[in-house]
């Protein structure tokens, strides 16, 4: 049966490639597009060597602009890389169908060559006019009319959208997914823990048409929606609880992580969001607050260790915000033009730098004293009782001691910033003032301000083409499992092309129309139609949308690494739901930071906290860089090393290792059937089941569940060792019948290893 399954998804995958490529020649005898079917070709095959990149270029010939594509050939005046409306006079179209060998592009030795197709659409464009355009994403969105849409099935603007794209692709919309299936969904997607069976039978009881809108407004109101949106932001902003580096001492970065939550929370605007985050030291209305919220542009990598040349690590500081900015907000990779002109992007190694200047001005040193004599490298903000009685009354404070934070601020003097030459600190070029790629939204001081309020000013922009689209694609990504350009972190031309660009401009204006409100955005996206389909894989899903691009179903996405914990705990009842506040240091196996440390300081030696702190939520698991939590890395989760906008999703066996021998499985599943034990057998396999999967058992299941139960009791029966029930740190509760709570723990374990407990349907 499972090779079956494998033949019939390799099926899906080679009959979906011969339909992609099928409609792009399709395309060809249409009109040619250059962002879709031309961009796309000419950057993979022929931009490392005719485009932006002046240090690479080859013949003086630029095919990225069509300055450079009609000029005169530089061996040849009266030749032309592209003549509009004439192949055979084109020497690109030429080069790219040459018999000889030698004359061929791309040539032999780039082991790149165009398909037919590709050459085909090439003269196709030219015969039409071979019209250039700016790149998609640097076109400012707007609204264009709703396409037609089944008005039966659609419940928002969305739907007319996605519907339209998927009866092109020969799909039909998947029907709703069930009433307890939609609720796991939206409680994972919207707070991170599962629903309790108490909401489980409220709204499963709940027959008026509003019911699913009660429980979206009921989720997105509850404290956990903050700590959910809260721990993507996390890896975005590179947040950890170490400075990172061999030394690694311990930073106190946390109340920063505690403004994030209270932000998600009161639901402030996106532009304040980032505004705060950006510049909150140099706005006018400034705070504590807001002054907390600049910790963002701190949360990077710093040194503790003796020897280091200052100047070199102050420049590595720059240069980690400058590269978060471009991927966190516009998802551009500015960092390859640190060294060189970007080879395939609008951003010259210039752009870089005056990005650059924007985050040089902080009086700071690439090393300021050793190892645990600073958690918060100056410049820093100190929050006392008074502050946290006063307007930082959100940070969770546990104690009556002073804590510093490492903020923003810039210095009373404006530092000169240069061109690096290849990147190196000690090579300094032209000085270049604070700006930005011309390309995405010409930049000027008098207009914005040259410093970072100037730049936040610039990115809310009602002409920038970039910020409300990358942050609107990141959402979507969050709740449908893909974003609609798929690269979240790469919307250059390496990046994918959007599957619904006309939807993605309408929800980056719609979002720029309301305010830039989040919890809208949010409650949009899932209650639309598309968001509450089944996620049911059908035949002819696997033959013609293998990758769910069409959207005719949900997609299935496996719980983050610190979610899988949180249902743990949530399910098992352990779980601590304090909001904020310090760190804490879970079960984790012995000898590891001993084995990676250098043996100074605070974190030389791994210290387990104790009591309700072991049973907090994953988010608060101490981040030591050099170190992360084993556990949660086996599920993929960032090292927080630097900005990541999207995390990998693999399957290993480790993974099920993890499930199988994890103390904080083992501790759930003990202290559940403790509780539990006792009861009716078939009651408790429900309620079990209920708690954890969030659904009724059907009678299958039940059956093979109780046959396991009778199996490990017999078994343990025999084995007559007292203490298979001392898992954990969490209070013995007293049971009477021993070798049946032991079964029904290993019985508690197996249903949290099913695949449906820790993937989202």
């Amino acid at each position: 049966m499972r090779i079956r399954y494998f033949l019939l998804i390799l099926t899906g995958w080679a009959a979906w490639g011969c339909q992609h490529r099928g409609s792009q020649r399709a395309d060809s005898t249409a009109e040619v597009d250059y962002n879709y079917h031309i961009r796309p070709i000419l950057s993979d095959k022929c931009f490392k060597c005719h485009g932006p990149d002046a240090n690479t270029r080859e013949a003086g010939l630029r095919l990225d602009t069509p300055e450079g594509a009609y000029a005169a050939l530089k061996d040849n005046p009266h030749g032309r890389a592209l003549v509009p409306g004439n192949p055979a006079a084109s020497e690109i179209y030429l080069r790219i169908t040459a018999k000889d060998i030698s004359q061929r592009m791309p040539p032999a030795e780039a082991n790149l060559t165009l398909t037919e197709e590709e050459i085909t659409l090439i003269k196709k464009w030219i015969e039409q006019g071979g019209k250039y355009k700016p790149h998609w994403a640097f076109i400012p969105p707007r609204k264009t009319g709703l396409p037609e849409a089944d008005n039966d099935w659609v419940r928002n603007e969305i739907d007319y959208f996605t519907y339209s794209k998927m009866r092109s692709a020969g799909l039909e919309p998947s029907e709703e997914a069930g009433k307890e299936a939609l609720l796991k969904r939206v409680s994972l997607d919207l707070t991170g823990l599962p629903p309790s069976v108490e909401m489980q039978d409220r709204f499963l009881k709940d027959k008026s048409p509003g019911a699913y809108e009660k429980i979206v407004d009921e989720l997105l109101q509850s404290p956990h929606y903050g700590e959910q949106m809260a721990l993507d932001w996390m890896d975005v902003a590179r947040y950890a609880d170490s400075h990172g580096y061999q030394d690694d001492g311990l930073r106190t970065m946390w109340p920063w992580r505690d403004w994030v939550i209270h932000a998600f929370n009161e639901n402030y605007s996106y532009e304040k969001f980032v505004t705060y985050q950006l510049a909150g030291d140099l706005i006018k209305d400034r705070n504590a607050e807001s002054i907390l919220a600049t910790g963002f542009n701190r949360n990077h990598k710093i040194t503790q260790e003796g020897g280091v040349i200052d100047e070199e690590y102050r420049s590595e500081y720059v240069t980690d915000r400058t590269n978060t900015f471009g991927k966190a907000f516009l998802s551009l990779t500015f960092e390859c033009a640190k060294c060189h002109d970007h080879k395939y992007d609008p951003i010259s190694q210039k752009d870089y730098f005056r990005t650059y200047a924007f985050f040089n001005q902080v009086p700071e040193k690439g090393l300021f004293g050793t190892i645990d004599a600073s958690f918060a490298d100056p410049p820093n903000l100190k929050i006392g009782q008074d502050e946290i009685r006063g307007i930082l009354n959100f940070i969770h404070k546990k104690d009556t001691a002073d804590v510093y934070v490492m903020v923003m601020k810039d210095s009373v003097g404006l530092r000169k910033t240069h061109l690096l030459e290849r990147g190196n600190y000690d090579t300094p070029g032209v000085e270049v003032t604070p700006g930005l790629p011309e390309k995405v939204l010409p930049f000027t001081a008098s207009r914005y301000g040259n410093n970072r309020e100037g730049l936040v000013k610039w990115m809310f922009d009602p002409k920038n083409p970039l910020t409300d689209r990358v942050w609107v694609n990141r959402l979507w990504a969050r709740f449908f499992g893909r974003g609609i350009v798929a690269t979240t972190g790469d919307f250059g031309m390496q990046g994918d092309l959007p599957t619904h660009p006309e939807l993605l401009d309408w929800l980056a204006v719609d979002f720029r129309e309301h305010h830039r409100d989040v919890k809208r955005l949010v409650k949009t996206l899932v209650t639309s139609a598309t968001y509450r389909q089944s996620s049911k894989v059908t035949r002819q899903h696997l033959e013609k949308d293998p990758l769910n691009r069409y959207l005719a179903r949900s997609s299935r996405t496996r719980l983050k690494a610190e979610l899988v914990r949180d249902l743990a705990l949530s399910s098992s009842g352990l779980l601590n739901p304090e909001i904020g506040g310090p760190s804490i240091k879970p079960y984790q196996p012995e000898g590891i930071w001993e084995k990676s440390t250098s043996g100074r300081g605070s974190l030389a030696r791994y210290v387990q906290d104790e009591g309700n702190d072991l049973y907090r939520r994953g988010m608060y698991v101490f981040i030591k860089r050099t170190v992360p939590p084993p556990n949660m890395l086996i599920f993929d989760a960032s090292n927080r090393d630097q900005c990541e906008v999207n995390r990998l999703a693999t399957n290993t066996p480790l993974q099920a290792l993890v499930m199988l021998n994890d103390p904080v499985i083992q501790e759930a599943s003990r202290v559940l059937a403790q509780k539990m034990a006792g009861q009716p057998a078939d009651q408790v396999l429900r309620e079990v089941f209920r708690k954890i999967i969030c659904r009724e058992p059907d009678s299958r299941e039940l059956k093979v569940l109780a046959g396991f139960w009778d199996q490990e009791t017999a078994r343990i029966r025999k084995l007559k060792k007292p203490d298979l029930l001392k898992v954990g740190e969490y209070r013995d509760i007293p049971v009477k019948e021993y070798e049946k709570t032991v079964a029904l723990m290993y019985t508690v374990q197996m249903i949290y290893n099913m695949e449906e407990a820790i993937v989202r349907i």
